[in-house]
């Protein structure tokens, strides 16, 4: 076996990497006209079925005008990026992972995200649940400032792209675990609070509700609803 496919088995079926009650949110900013993407997009690929983590893959739209379009990008996924770009202190661009909103790494390397998720400590400020079509968070330690309450829906199934054009031009690419709507639904302030989301576009979709600091700030409770 070589070394890369080594890499990607131990992704794959590592033991959790922290006791946690919670996965550990790793979110893949990468784009299709990106030469740069598909190691990075192979290593979140090797990572989606793992109960421990949360992964999320966001379509950027500024390697567009590089002669593909990446079917899956939105300006709201690169300004999520922009945010975190800015209270993290690094450089726009892809592949990228941030993990907890706390740390960024690249994500082409296989053992480098594997430390990443074995030395993430996610926190647990409060409880999401849902119930009767509702979203509810719990009282929890109060945030410094209202926290923002994502709803995250996201596509599990591979989805294979074949790019016509730019620096991928002739590869097929899969995907898992592409963000498909990305929703705002309210603030947290540390009281009992709960929300009526928005229905989903598709039955496949699958479910998450992340509860994060303002302006790409840290994630402080992260749940799967499905």
């Amino acid at each position: 076996m070589k070394p890369v496919f080594a890499a990607l088995a131990l992704l794959s079926a590592a033991t959790p990497a922290v006791a946690a009650d919670r996965p550990v949110v790793i979110e893949l900013f990468q784009s299709q006209g990106c030469s740069s993407c598909p190691p990075a997009n192979a290593n979140l690929n090797a990572i989606a079925g793992r109960p421990d983590v949360l992964a999320l893959s966001f379509g950027v739209t500024y390697w567009d005008q590089l002669g593909w379009k990446d079917t899956f990008a939105t300006k709201a996924y690169t300004d999520r990026q922009r945010a975190y770009a800015r209270a993290l202190g690094v450089q726009l661009g892809t592949p990228e992972m941030v993990i907890e909103g706390r740390d960024s790494v690249v994500g082409m390397d296989p053992r480098q995200v594997d430390s990443a998720l074995r030395n993430a400590r996610p926190v647990n400020e409060t409880r999401i649940a849902s119930a009767s079509g509702s979203v509810q968070i719990a009282a929890g330690r109060t945030p410094n400032r209202p926290a923002d309450v994502w709803l995250v829906r996201y596509d599990p199934r591979v989805q294979r792209v074949s790019i016509q054009r730019g620096e991928n031009g002739g590869k097929t690419l899969p995907h898992r675990d592409i963000v498909r709507q990305l929703t705002r639904l309210g603030a947290w302030n540390g009281a009992a609070v709960s929300f009526t989301p928005p229905a989903s576009p598709d039955p496949a979709y699958r479910t998450a509700v992340l509860v994060q600091a303002p302006d790409g700030g840290p994630i402080l409770a992260a749940a799967r609803l499905d």
